[in-house]
């Protein structure tokens, strides 16, 4: 099975709604799901800064919470959470493609990839912008 992650935004709903929902205000997280959705993923999910992994249906309330601000035990506190989070989907995980920022994938990539899953980052190095931009360009 082939999943994408994408993380959460800055920008929310402000009522309780889906992860799909709640992160609409941002044009990044639209475009990515777009992309994402047109491409050859069984799933996605949403990595969430309060919630950790979330499916794209779970009723989740908003929040101000950021990794961009945690330190770095704190995200690895974190990862160890949503690596829990995967463990319990009981997928037959073979690839997870990242569409997210450094410290949302810094310390789950080398335990995923210490359990043979192959863990890739297709717009690695590339500013908002630049992302931006391909998800225009490699989108119906």
């Amino acid at each position: 099975m082939k999943i994408g992650m994408v993380s959460c935004t800055k920008l929310k709903a402000n009522y309780p709604c889906s992860a799909r929902e709640m992160y609409q205000l941002s044009t990044l997280f639209k475009k990515a799901v777009k992309f994402i959705e047109q491409k050859d993923y069984d799933m996605w999910f949403v990595l969430s800064a309060k919630y950790g992994l979330l499916r794209q249906h779970d009723v989740i309330e908003p929040y101000d919470i950021t990794l961009n601000n945690m330190k770095a035990a704190e995200r690895r506190t974190w990862s160890g959470l949503v690596l829990k989070q995967i463990d319990n989907l009981q997928l037959n995980l073979k690839q997870i493609d990242f569409y997210t920022g450094v410290k949302y994938r810094e310390y789950l990539i080398p335990v995923l990839e210490q359990k043979g899953i192959i863990c890739d980052v297709p717009l690695q190095g590339k500013g908002i912008g630049e992302q931006l931009q391909y998800y225009s360009l490699n989108t119906k």
